[in-house]
Protein backbone atom coordinates (compact mmCIF):
# COMPACT_ATOMS: atom_id res chain seq x y z
CA UNK A 1 0.00 0.00 0.00
CA UNK A 2 2.82 2.43 1.09
CA UNK A 3 4.32 1.82 -2.58
CA UNK A 4 1.26 2.56 -4.10
CA UNK A 5 0.96 6.10 -2.49
CA UNK A 6 4.36 6.61 -3.06
CA UNK A 7 3.58 5.84 -7.09
CA UNK A 8 0.64 8.02 -6.80
CA UNK A 9 2.56 10.67 -5.05
CA UNK A 10 5.40 11.01 -7.50
CA UNK A 11 2.86 10.27 -10.33
CA UNK A 12 1.21 13.38 -9.58
CA UNK A 13 4.81 15.43 -8.66
CA UNK A 14 5.17 14.13 -12.15
CA UNK A 15 2.54 15.22 -14.31
CA UNK A 16 2.23 18.91 -12.11
CA UNK A 17 5.82 19.44 -13.70
CA UNK A 18 4.46 18.63 -16.36
CA UNK A 19 2.00 20.99 -17.13
CA UNK A 20 3.80 23.84 -15.08
CA UNK A 21 6.65 23.34 -17.40
CA UNK A 22 5.30 24.18 -20.15
CA UNK A 23 5.71 20.22 -21.59
CA UNK A 24 2.41 19.31 -22.27
CA UNK A 25 2.11 22.66 -24.92
CA UNK A 26 2.81 20.97 -27.79
CA UNK A 27 3.27 24.50 -29.35
CA UNK A 28 6.50 25.15 -26.91
CA UNK A 29 7.56 21.77 -27.87
CA UNK A 30 8.02 22.31 -30.92
CA UNK A 31 9.33 25.98 -30.97
CA UNK A 32 12.18 23.80 -29.09
CA UNK A 33 12.45 21.71 -31.61
CA UNK A 34 12.66 24.16 -34.30
CA UNK A 35 16.12 24.92 -34.23
CA UNK A 36 16.42 26.96 -37.51
CA UNK A 37 13.15 28.86 -37.18
CA UNK A 38 11.76 30.76 -34.46
CA UNK A 39 13.42 28.89 -32.09
CA UNK A 40 12.31 29.07 -28.24
CA UNK A 41 15.01 27.62 -26.16
CA UNK A 42 12.85 27.64 -22.17
CA UNK A 43 12.82 23.71 -22.35
CA UNK A 44 16.11 23.45 -21.94
CA UNK A 45 15.99 24.89 -18.56
CA UNK A 46 13.45 22.21 -17.80
CA UNK A 47 15.51 19.30 -19.40
CA UNK A 48 18.50 20.48 -17.45
CA UNK A 49 16.22 21.21 -14.17
CA UNK A 50 15.17 17.26 -14.81
CA UNK A 51 18.65 15.98 -15.83
CA UNK A 52 20.98 17.23 -13.49
CA UNK A 53 18.79 16.20 -10.20
CA UNK A 54 18.32 12.48 -11.95
CA UNK A 55 22.15 12.16 -12.38
CA UNK A 56 22.83 12.89 -8.46
CA UNK A 57 19.98 10.16 -7.78
CA UNK A 58 21.93 7.40 -9.37
CA UNK A 59 25.07 8.61 -7.84
CA UNK A 60 22.85 8.21 -4.36
CA UNK A 61 21.23 5.11 -4.70
CA UNK A 62 24.68 3.26 -5.64
CA UNK A 63 24.30 0.26 -2.94
CA UNK A 64 20.92 1.56 -1.02
CA UNK A 65 17.74 0.12 -1.21
CA UNK A 66 14.12 2.07 -1.79
CA UNK A 67 12.53 3.02 1.48
CA UNK A 68 9.24 1.14 0.58
CA UNK A 69 10.83 -2.26 -0.77
CA UNK A 70 12.48 -3.84 -3.78
CA UNK A 71 15.15 -2.21 -6.17
CA UNK A 72 16.40 0.08 -8.05
CA UNK A 73 17.20 -0.60 -11.02
CA UNK A 74 20.17 -1.12 -13.30
CA UNK A 75 21.89 2.00 -15.02
CA UNK A 76 21.30 2.08 -18.46
CA UNK A 77 24.20 0.37 -20.45
CA UNK A 78 26.57 2.94 -22.23
CA UNK A 79 26.72 1.30 -25.62
CA UNK A 80 24.79 2.94 -28.89
CA UNK A 81 23.40 -0.10 -30.66
CA UNK A 82 21.14 -0.17 -33.62
CA UNK A 83 18.21 -0.51 -31.04
CA UNK A 84 18.98 2.37 -29.07
CA UNK A 85 19.46 4.63 -32.37
CA UNK A 86 16.22 3.47 -33.92
CA UNK A 87 14.33 3.75 -30.73
CA UNK A 88 15.64 7.94 -30.35
CA UNK A 89 15.00 8.55 -34.12
CA UNK A 90 11.47 7.07 -33.68
CA UNK A 91 11.13 8.78 -30.23
CA UNK A 92 12.60 11.94 -31.92
CA UNK A 93 10.35 11.90 -34.92
CA UNK A 94 6.88 11.00 -33.17
CA UNK A 95 8.41 13.88 -30.75
CA UNK A 96 8.55 16.67 -33.47
CA UNK A 97 5.48 15.53 -35.67
CA UNK A 98 3.18 15.47 -32.28
CA UNK A 99 4.53 17.80 -29.87
CA UNK A 100 4.15 15.33 -27.09
CA UNK A 101 6.11 12.33 -25.41
CA UNK A 102 4.81 9.33 -23.40
CA UNK A 103 4.56 11.56 -19.83
CA UNK A 104 2.93 14.76 -21.50
CA UNK A 105 1.00 12.24 -23.46
CA UNK A 106 -0.96 10.92 -20.40
CA UNK A 107 -0.85 14.47 -18.58
CA UNK A 108 -2.94 15.67 -21.83
CA UNK A 109 -5.45 13.18 -21.38
CA UNK A 110 -7.52 15.37 -19.38
CA UNK A 111 -7.70 18.37 -21.11
CA UNK A 112 -6.63 17.58 -24.84
CA UNK A 113 -10.10 15.79 -25.82
CA UNK A 114 -10.09 13.17 -28.75
CA UNK A 115 -6.77 14.81 -30.48
CA UNK A 116 -4.88 13.76 -27.24
CA UNK A 117 -6.78 10.39 -27.04
CA UNK A 118 -5.69 9.36 -30.47
CA UNK A 119 -2.67 10.45 -29.94
CA UNK A 120 -1.95 8.46 -26.55
CA UNK A 121 -3.82 5.48 -28.55
CA UNK A 122 -1.59 5.35 -31.19
CA UNK A 123 0.92 5.76 -28.77
CA UNK A 124 0.46 2.93 -26.61
CA UNK A 125 -0.56 0.59 -30.12
CA UNK A 126 2.81 1.54 -31.06
CA UNK A 127 4.41 0.74 -27.55
CA UNK A 128 2.56 -2.81 -27.89
CA UNK A 129 4.19 -3.76 -31.26
CA UNK A 130 7.39 -2.82 -30.49
CA UNK A 131 8.80 -5.94 -29.06
CA UNK A 132 7.73 -7.76 -32.00
CA UNK A 133 9.30 -5.28 -34.37
CA UNK A 134 11.96 -5.46 -32.32
CA UNK A 135 12.26 -9.31 -32.50
CA UNK A 136 11.68 -9.28 -35.90
CA UNK A 137 14.40 -6.54 -36.93
CA UNK A 138 16.81 -9.00 -35.02
CA UNK A 139 15.99 -12.33 -36.66
CA UNK A 140 16.45 -10.17 -40.29
CA UNK A 141 19.78 -8.69 -38.56
CA UNK A 142 20.99 -12.57 -37.78
CA UNK A 143 19.99 -13.70 -40.97
CA UNK A 144 21.57 -10.80 -42.91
Amino acid sequence: MLRMLLALGAGGLFGAGLMLSGMTDTAKVQGWLDIFGNWDPTLAFVMGGALLPMALAWRLTEGRRPAAGGSFPAPPKAELDRRLILGSVLFGAGWGLAGLCPGPAIASLSYNGWEGALFFTAMACGMLAAPALSRHLDRAAANA
